[in-house]
């Protein structure tokens, strides 16, 4: 443990560029094509279908990664701005309407930069480049090494309670799982030798980037005031299904499932992700050593340090009046102003500007399929085949229908919005369907959806980009873990619901 690196820096070999394959982008292009060839189902207007060909063609090279996540977005996005006549609006209303599509298309395609979810995940890597400029990061990661690094299992729990811990305050999964908690979990993977971009990677940071992610999705549906689009689909289901949710009321939904998920997860994710690094029995007193070393608290670390937690109290108790983005604009001024960090550091962070361009593009990709039409007519397509279930088997089929369409949303808001009123809707119409059950039911996703895609939720982007994580691997742990998150959901949560 003596030679361990003190910077977040990896060895050269990391910086070698990746090959390029050419079925990196033929895969997607041939699902794109042969999706937009074959006649679209029943009700499907034509320029929807042709929208969710490029839509799933953009997802696809998302996964194989012909260009950079951010390349790949834009890339995309441009393409349904150059399509638009074809594939966002459609033709009759283009010719009753008369309205401009040039100038709708442009309005639309820079709608996703607007979003503050999005700004809010390329603060976090702001505060991650103040937690390491400053040292505070290594300096937080040193304790916890010092006080739990004896065992990688122990520091996957650390990280996961700090996020429960943080949770009932913190309304804003972004703000939590990506602004308090990521920039002080990437600062422990190097003490380990452990490297983004790197195959040594694997020895450790992996597991505690996907545990740290993961958790943060578990507390979003284990507390109510953890997640802000609870509150929306609570709204929602009070004003469609009248029924009334209070703190109560959730902790009792979701405490039977959620609770074991997030006490088991660590372990879970040392099954499926699993570290080189399981033991070391000198961390500690390295970790003493290091911290010997460091000094005492340096007046940069101090300063950062009550930036951060001014910002966790304005997260917490200014969300009636000031939004969490304009909490973190204001902490990353003082960070500015104090020089904490210097404007060149943020224009240096490759990490922050490439994520904001990929999830600004995904957000608005996402919309698309909303404002081609394809939402609603997946979700009447849904309704019209689950009629003559029984209602304990239609609420599961519709819960998993919500929970799975997240693939085609970048924003857990945006999908609340879209999806709750017609799953409500669709699942009230049928007679004898327990409208407490469903509501609850639909309402307990909220948070655990996010785990299944790296754009899933706003807090996932900084743990996908951290060099942690392979594209692929990403993938497919959000799959292996959103299975097992649904299944919890489908045979222990709702069976225990209210009928």
């Amino acid at each position: 443990m003596d030679d361990m690196s003190q910077g977040l820096a990896p060895p050269e070999t990391a910086l070698r560029r990746p090959v390029r394959r050419w079925w990196r982008t033929a895969i997607p292009l041939a699902i794109a094509l042969v999706l937009a060839l074959i006649p679209p189902p029943p009700g499907l207007a034509q320029h929807a279908w042709y929208y969710f060909a490029l839509f799933a063609g953009v997802v696809a090279a998302l996964m194989t990664e012909p260009l950079p996540n951010a390349a790949v977005g834009l890339a995309g996005l441009s393409a349904a701005g150059l399509l638009s006549r074809w594939v966002l609006f459609d033709p009759i209303d283009q010719a009753r309407q008369g309205f401009n599509i040039v100038s709708q298309t442009v309005n639309w395609m820079l709608s996703g930069f607007a979003s503050t979810t999005v700004w809010l995940v390329a603060s976090a890597f702001m505060f991650a480049l103040g937690y390491q400029k400053t040292g505070l990061g290594r300096r937080v990661a040193l304790l916890l090494v010092r006080a739990l690094g004896r065992n990688t299992i122990s520091l996957g729990y650390a990280c996961a309670f700090s996020d429960a811990v943080m949770a009932p305050f913190t309304p804003s999964n972004t703000a939590r799982g990506a602004g308090i908690i990521f920039p002080i979990v990437i600062n422990l993977p190097p003490l380990y030798e452990s490297y983004p971009n790197d195959p040594s990677a694997r020895r450790i940071g992996g597991y505690l980037m996907w545990t740290s992610f993961a958790a943060c999705c578990v507390t979003s549906t284990l507390f109510m005031t953890a997640l802000a689009p609870n509150f929306l689909a609570i709204e929602f289901i009070r004003k469609i299904a009248h029924v009334d949710i209070g703190y109560g009321a959730w902790m009792r939904a979701s405490l039977p499932f959620a609770l074991p998920l997030l006490l088991a997860l660590p372990l879970l994710s040392f099954v499926f992700y699993r570290p080189q690094v399981i033991r070391s029995a000198a961390a500690s007193e390295w970790a003493v050593r290091e911290l010997k070393a460091m000094g005492p608290v340096s007046r940069p670390e101090l300063m950062l340090a009550v930036l951060v937690v001014g910002a966790i109290l304005l997260w917490v108790l200014a969300g009636s009046w000031m939004d969490p983005t304009l909490a973190t604009f204001v902490v990353l001024s003082l960070m500015l102003v104090t020089g904490v960090l210097t404007w060149e550091d943020m224009a240096k962070n490759h990490a922050a500007w490439s994520t904001l361009v990929m999830l600004a593009s995904l957000v608005t990709m996402a919309d698309g399929l909303a404002r081609a039409g394809f939402i609603k007519w997946f979700a009447s397509y849904v309704a019209a085949h689950i009629g003559g279930m029984p209602p304990g088997l239609m609420i599961m089929v519709l819960v998993a229908v919500y929970f799975l369409s997240h693939y085609m949303f970048a924003s857990l808001t945006a999908h609340t919005t879209a999806m709750m009123p017609v799953m409500l809707g669709v699942g009230l119409a049928i007679p004898g369907m327990p409208a407490a059950q469903l509501a609850m039911g639909l309402a307990m996703t909220s948070g655990i959806m996010g785990v299944i895609t790296p754009y899933a939720t706003g807090a996932a982007p900084p743990y996908y980009n951290s060099g942690y994580i392979p594209s692929g691997d990403f993938w497919r742990l959000g799959a292996i873990f959103g299975l097992i998150f649904l299944v919890a959901l489908l045979g222990i949560g709702l069976p225990l619901l209210p009928g």
